[in-house]
């Protein structure tokens, strides 16, 4: 467990309760039901070289802004979660 102790300072240090009214009450309920959708198109974003990453970069940001009640990452989630379905979408599109 001590090999964590670092990463985990950078993440405390990087992290922290900002925008608390994304990461909290009726923004936290948003926050889950946009993880659960991004989870169920998954499936999808093969279609699209990498946009899986994407989506795994989105809930993972989502994650760790539920955490530490974050309110930032939430709206970086979202930004990720719809770089990805645009990219998905583009993929169908054009090809």
């Amino acid at each position: 467990m001590d090999w964590l102790q670092k990463p985990a300072r950078f993440l405390d240090r990087w992290t922290g309760p900002r925008l608390v009214l994304l990461a909290d009450g009726p923004g936290l309920y948003v926050m889950a039901i946009v993880c659960m959708l991004v989870a169920l198109a998954m499936p999808a974003t093969e279609v699209a070289p990498f946009s899986a990453n994407g989506a795994g970069a989105a809930l993972m940001t989502f994650g760790l802004g539920i955490v530490a009640r974050d309110g930032l990452l939430a709206l970086l989630g979202m930004v990720i979660t719809g770089a990805t379905l645009w990219a998905v979408v583009a993929g169908l599109v054009g090809g």
